[in-house]
This record gives structure tokens, sequence and C-alpha cells, in this order.
């Protein structure tokens, strides 16, 4: 098992690449720094090879589909995961490997929004939608995480090998971030500068498209983690809409003793039906989640059982 282990999914980082390796080993000594090559068709892996990097390659397009394959792969007591595009300097990394080493952290957040981020980043929409997804994950999951959208982070032991990596494209951080919070598990903010990508390099995320799959997401874990209060709404809002066609209805047949609009009241009456269904949906999901979470919590158990007789041995 590696002491410290740097994770780098990469997909046609060329011109970057050398430069975020060697500054890894710089700031890490002691880790060992994986790039991992998702099909690139310039020469990013032999680069990396050639700054000291251990190469493998994931050939599954995404990077859910990279940190999957690493997270598999990759035994440490301590993972950073580091985008290769080199906005993120590696100088603050010993900071957040002490954080999991020695604070016990299981996410320790590089958090870009309350430093350089918006005056770096030249694509509005990136900013504006950053700070959307902050609000709403921080709203909907009652937690204060700064930068939901950040590619550098570090990781302990347990978070890597109890994380079920769902998604394919860029909202695998969303998730991440969703999962830790939901479990309860220690999340910890180090503020870190960020620079804008250097000319000639290319970002790979689609500002509409993949901020519409994080948005999409959020909605479908909330939906997972917290079935109560996502089926209670739907059934709150199903209740208001059915009675909103339904007091014409009631108001006409109060003054002539008639009801005119039956299939009106028909349609209202299953609108009802439908709502109370939704919040029985949401009280039988809810037992399941938490189910779930007895369940986890017995599995990260008998992981740091296992961690510590490995240590003992």
């Amino acid at each position: 098992m590696d002491k410290i282990a740097v994770l780098i999914p990469c997909y046609n980082e060329a011109k970057t690449i050398e430069k975020v390796v060697t500054d890894s080993l710089r700031a890490l000594p002691e880790a060992v720094v994986y790039v991992y090559d998702n099909n690139s068709t310039d020469d990013t892996a032999a680069i990396a090879e050639r700054a000291g990097a251990v190469v493998r390659h994931e050939y599954v397009q995404g990077k859910g589909a990279v940190i999957r394959r690493m997270f598999r792969e990759i035994e440490a007591e301590c993972y950073i995961m580091v985008d290769g595009d080199d906005t993120y300097p590696m100088e603050f990394a010993p900071e957040m490997v002490k954080n999991v080493l020695e604070r016990n952290s299981d996410m320790v957040v590089g958090d870009r929004l309350s430093s350089t981020y918006f005056t770096e980043n030249k694509r509005p929409f990136h900013n504006m939608g950053n700070s959307l997804v902050r609000a709403a994950i921080n709203r909907l999951f009652d937690c204060e995480i700064k930068d939901i959208m950040t590619g550098f982070r570090a990781f302990s032991y347990n978070f890597v090998k109890t994380f079920p990596v769902l998604s394919r494209g860029f909202e695998i951080e969303t998730e991440m971030t969703i999962h830790a919070v939901y479990n309860h598990m220690q999340i910890d903010n180090v503020i870190i500068e960020y620079r804008d990508r250097p000319e000639g390099s290319e970002s790979k995320l689609n500002t509409y498209s993949d901020g519409l799959k994080v948005l999409f997401t959020i909605v479908k874990l909330y939906k997972d983690y917290k079935p109560m209060a996502f089926f209670s709404l739907l059934a709150l809002l199903l209740a208001v809409i059915s009675t909103i066609f339904l007091i014409p209805v009631l108001v006409e047949y109060a003054h002539t003793g008639l009801v005119e609009k039956f299939p009106t009241l028909i349609v209202c009456c299953f609108v009802y039906l439908a709502a109370i269904q939704s919040l029985f949906s949401g009280l039988i999901l809810s037992n399941l989640a938490l189910a779930n979470r007895r369940e986890f919590e017995f599995n990260l158990t008998t992981l740091g059982s296992r961690i510590h007789k490995d240590q003992q041995l």
C-alpha cells in the first residue's frame, strides 16, 4: 500500500501533464504519481511516463470511468486527485494530505471559489454554474461545502473504498460531495489558488450540457438519499395543483348544487391519489435508505478493522 497516491485523470493534456507530474513529485516527494490516460490522441501518456509518473489506461471514455478504475486499483493511505490541466497549484497538496493523515479527514476539498477562481476563470457561465451548484447542494443537504465542482481533492482510504462511482462524466465531483455529506464523513476545506488553463489547452467541460447533467445528478441523488423530503415535495406539488383546479368546481357546486365539470373533478381526485401514493412511496423508500445507511456503517467498521489488522501485521 502506498503512503500517498496522486491520481491524475487525463485526456489530451500533452501541453500541461509534464508540469503537473513534476510539481506533484516536488510537493510530495514520498508520493507515487499515477496518470490514467483516457484514450488521448496526443502524447499525454508518453510525456507523463518520462516525467516520472506511473501510467495506466482506461478505455471507457469519461471522467467517471477513469475515477472508478483508479479507486478500484490503487491502494493508499491518502489519495490526492488533481486534474492534468495545470489549473491547481500542487503546493497546497501537503496541507491537504496532513488533514487526511493527521486529522482523520475523509475528504478535503480544494476550495477555489474563496480565492482566485472568479477572477482567473474567463467563462462567466462557469462562474454562475459553480455558484448555483454550491448553493443548491448546501441548501438541499444542509451542509457548508465551499466548492462543489473542484477537481482538486484529498481522500482517505475509507472514502475511496466505500464510494460507489455511478456517474460517467464531470458530474462525478457532485456525486463525491453528496456521498460524503450524506454519510456524515469528515469534510475539510483548504483554500487554494486557481489559475486558468494555459494558452493552447482546451477544457473538456461543456458549460451547458455538462451543467445540465450536474443539475440532474443533484436532483437524482436528492431523491435517492432523501426520498422522504423529495416525495413529500412532489406530493405537496400535486396536492396544490389539484386544489387549484378543484376550487372552481366546489365554488360552482356551492352556488348551484350542480357539478358540471365532472372530468375536472375526476382528474383532481386521481391527482390527489397520486399525491397520497407519492407520500407513501417516500415513507417506504426512506426506510430502505435507513437500512442502506446501517449497512454502509457496518461495512465501514469492517473495513476499518481490516486496515487495523493489516497495519499490525
